[in-house]
C-alpha cells in the first residue's frame, strides 16, 4: 500500500480538526488549514467533499464557517479513512477482505506469493484499524508539549461565541476554551487512553 497525495492530506486535515477540536475550536476555515499544513485549497476543498459525503464531517456557510468533524475522534479509525480515500489496503486484490478479486495464479489456494501478502495485509490493516483519531490526536498534543511548543489553531484572533452554533451549543461538551487551554498546558495527557499509546510519542 502506498498513501497518495490525497489520502495524505486528507489523513493531515483530520488531525488538524481534531487538535483544534480539542483545543477548543471546533471548527476551521479551509484556508486555515491550507495555510497550516501548505497545501492547495482546492484539492483539499475536493477531499472535505468526499469526507462530507461519507459522514467524517461537516461544514457550515458564512464568514465564520468552515469545516468540523462530524463523528468522536474515537470514532474515526485510520484504516477506513485510507479505505475511503484509497481503495483496499491490500497489496493485490486476492487477499483484500474488502475488494477480493481473483488474480492471475492458476492455484490460488497454494500460491506462495498470495500467502505472503495475506501476512503483509494483516500487518497494514493491524495497525490501521487499531489506531483511531482520538489516538493521534493525543499523541500530538503529547509532543507539542514535550517540546514545550504551542500547537497550531492555540491562539485564534476569531472569537469563541463566533464558531458557536445559533443553538449555543458547547465547541466540546462540557469543556470551554478555557479548561481547554489549561488542559493542554497542565495536563499529562488524557488518562483514558491505554498505556500503548501513552507510550508511543515516548
Amino acid at each position: 500500500m502506498k498513501l497518495s497525495k490525497r489520502g495524505e492530506y486528507a489523513l493531515r486535515a483530520l488531525i488538524d480538526l481534531g487538535i483544534a477540536a480539542e483545543l477548543g475550536w471546533p471548527m476551521l476555515q479551509v484556508s486555515e488549514l491550507a495555510t497550516k499544513e501548505k497545501l492547495p485549497i482546492k484539492f483539499l476543498e475536493q477531499i472535505f467533499t468526499q469526507l462530507k459525503a461519507a459522514g467524517y464531517v461537516k461544514s457550515r456557510r458564512g464568514k465564520f464557517g468552515g469545516y468540523s468533524l462530524a463523528r468522536r475522534t474515537s470514532r474515526i479509525k485510520f484504516g477506513a479513512i485510507i479505505r475511503l480515500i484509497e481503495g483496499p489496503l491490500a497489496p493485490i486484490r486476492c487477499v483484500s477482505q474488502t475488494s477480493y478479486a481473483r488474480c492471475s495464479c492458476p492455484d490460488e489456494v497454494h500460491c506462495g506469493l498470495r500467502m505472503l501478502m495475506f501476512d503483509v495485509r494483516n500487518a497494514i490493516s493491524t495497525v490501521l484499524d487499531r489506531f483511531t483519531l482520538a489516538d493521534i490526536v493525543e499523541i500530538t498534543l503529547r509532543k507539542y508539549r514535550r517540546d514545550k511548543v504551542t500547537p497550531p489553531f492555540l491562539h485564534r484572533s476569531i472569537p469563541l461565541t463566533a464558531i458557536l452554533s445559533k443553538e449555543g451549543e458547547s465547541p466540546i461538551p462540557g469543556r470551554s476554551r478555557v479548561e481547554a487551554l489549561k488542559r493542554f498546558s497542565g495536563s499529562r495527557g488524557n488518562q483514558s487512553h491505554n498505556g500503548r499509546v501513552k507510550n508511543a510519542a515516548t
